[in-house]
């Protein structure tokens, strides 16, 4: 019978867990205990966040607490980062609530199920690394886009308005709640506004005393605690959960698979995608912080397979997205997180709140989550970042401009879309205006001036009748019609050109055919066409397409000079045969 040791030495590292790799490295009582006391101190931290995610969602709480428990506990079981958290975050909060008031939560479930998948499909075919290729700026702009919106959706909840039909989108939010500003609640206001304060300056305030261990809480859970007993105690009119969701479940629900139709599942394919990117993008990110502050290295693979595992246990037990968050995996390696199974006490920690303690729950005032999650925005709105993106390149500042404001005036699924596009276009754009090809031998006769590049054209001697170009960037379809163009230039009839192509690192198809082109014209005039300087990339393209072949390997060449002497025999080859009696050359050119 095969152990379970050597079934895992059978998978590769890059998918194996990190939860097996720390148990088959050792693991002590002391270690432990440091993620037992970890896991319990972020587990109570995500309370008040999972349920305000819910809230702000369109869904119940409890879906939110289930989120955390199933997705939290999956993603540190399964997941490629020693301390990654798990739960509902902010950046699934527009999505969700979009696709909720739509297609309702059938059609959230089916979404997230189907993200799950492309998640796990991702991590199988390797693709962690490439979703760390989303252009920065879009990145900026989505996730600012959403903390304001956030920041928008919780003002009635914070200054305790009525609101009787509230819009999904943005502006037209806004006119409603100034509509509604004669509603106010002076209480409900004053309780928020007391949260706030709690959540922003308690840490500070903790600073101040000396005393380590009031550090280490969180200014959200004292926010919570004293606004949930100053309303009990004193009775005041103030929205909570109980009044608004009635009683929180003493239990988590029975698995059930979301209901799945072709015809939905088409239909939420883009959402699916949407969920899938951020969910990857967001998880990763909090890996890449992890890393930063352990000194350790997560494994992507394994963690997007992590993540679509968790999205989809997070559906069956009637859950919405989750992903890995920032704010409570840097909470988890603060208070001395060591291993994967902080999280995974995290997770049972809101599972026994959830079973025995889900009465004083519903105590919490609605505007104080509003508060929470205000601070939330604020945080994940990188405002410094977004200001100091207008002085990056113009078309770094179009992106992020684009992103954002689709992302407040229309749907987050189109401002990825349309970032990335967008920003692949700018970026093919700006390769082309780099990627360029100059006439060596006209600079040669016009600059004077001693070169300071040792492998300078003007320190060799080329002979009459032979044209050196140099190409410069990358040869792709963006600059081949500049290299046309230029090519087409030539103002005398040479017999050898000589195309030196070491500044070139990449070439594409569109540049191997731009290749045979000039190899094809050059052999009807009669030219000699000779490559220069050629690199690995380059050379294996060439070789694979049939082009070595066909140019002759013997016109291929790593180095200036030997291209230079190729030329000078190639030009004596030329003089002989035009000096032969017209029978002889005959001769010849049938041999």
């Amino acid at each position: 019978m095969t152990s379970p040791r050597s079934l895992w030495d059978r998978i590769p590292v890059a998918f194996v867990p990190k939860l097996v790799t720390v148990l088959r490295e050792g693991y002590g009582r002391r270690d432990l205990a440091a993620d037992v006391m970890a896991g319990v101190i972020v587990g109570i931290v995500a309370l008040p966040l999972a349920i305000a995610f819910g809230i702000a969602s369109g869904v119940t709480p409890s879906q939110g607490l289930y989120t955390a428990i199933v997705g939290g506990f999956l993603i540190s079981l399964l997941g490629g980062c020693r301390v990654q958290v798990g739960g509902p975050t902010g950046a699934f909060v527009v999505l969700i609530a979009g696709l909720v008031h739509k297609y309702g939560y059938d059609g959230l479930a089916t979404a997230t199920f189907l993200a799950g998948l492309m998640l796990i499909v991702m991590g199988i075919g390797k693709l962690g690394v490439i979703i760390q290729y989303i252009p920065f700026p879009v990145t900026v702009g989505f996730t600012s886009g959403i903390a304001l919106i956030i920041a928008i959706g919780q003002i009635p909840s914070l200054l305790g308005l009525r609101v009787a039909n509230d819009p999904s989108e943005v502006l037209s939010k806004l006119a409603v709640y100034a509509r509604s500003a004669n509603t106010i609640s002076w209480t409900t206001t004053g309780v928020g506004m007391l949260a706030l304060a709690l959540a922003i300056y308690f840490p500070k305030l903790a600073g101040f005393t000396g005393k380590n261990w009031l550090r280490k809480i969180p200014g959200s859970l004292v926010a919570v605690v004293v606004t949930t007993a100053v309303v009990g105690c004193f009775h005041l009119n103030v929205a909570t959960i109980g009044t608004r969701f009635g009683d929180l479940p003493s239990s988590v629900p029975m698995p059930r698979m979301p209901h799945l139709s072709l015809a939905l599942a088409r239909e939420l394919f883009q959402p699916a995608i949407a969920i899938a990117l951020l969910a990857g993008i967001e998880s990763l990110l909090s890996a890449v912080v992890a890393d930063g502050m352990t000194g350790r290295r997560h494994r992507s693979n394994v963690e997007l397979i992590a993540q679509g595992a968790a999205n989809i246990g997070s559906t069956i037990f009637g859950g919405i997205p989750v992903t890995g968050a920032i704010a409570r995996t840097a909470t988890n390696i603060k208070n001395g997180a060591k291993s994967p199974i902080a999280g995974i006490v995290h997770a049972l920690v809101l599972l026994l709140i959830v079973l025995f303690l889900g009465r004083w729950a519903k105590l919490i005032p609605l505007t104080t989550l509003a508060a929470v999650l205000f601070v939330v925005a604020y945080n994940m709105s990188e405002w410094r970042t977004f200001v100091k993106l207008f002085s990056a390149p113009r078309s770094d500042l179009v992106v992020l401009l684009t992103t954002f404001l689709l992302t407040i005036v229309i749907d987050l699924t189109v401002a990825i879309e349309v970032g990335v596009v967008l920003a692949s276009l700018l970026f093919i754009r700006r390769m082309s205006e780099v990627s360029q090809v100059e006439s060596l031998t006209r600079q040669l006769r016009d600059d004077e001036e001693e070169p300071a590049d040792p492998l300078s054209i003007e320190l060799r001697d080329v002979p009459e009748g032979v044209v050196v170009y140099e190409v410069f960037g990358a040869f792709f379809f963006g600059a081949v019609d500049k290299f046309r163009t230029i090519l087409a230039e030539l103002e005398s009839h040479p017999r050898v050109i000589i195309i030196r192509m070491r500044h070139v690192l990449v070439v594409d198809s569109s540049g191997l055919k731009f290749l045979e082109e000039m190899m094809l014209r050059c052999r009807k005039d009669g030219i000699v066409l000779i490559l220069s300087g050629v690199h690995m990339q380059p050379l294996g393209a060439m070789d694979k397409s049939g082009l070595l072949d066909e140019l002759g390997a013997d016109r291929v060449f790593s180095h200036i000079d030997l291209a230079l002497a190729a030329a000078r025999e190639a030009l004596t080859q030329v003089t002989t045969r035009a000096s032969l009696p017209a029978s002889r050359r005959s001769i010849r050119t049938s041999r």
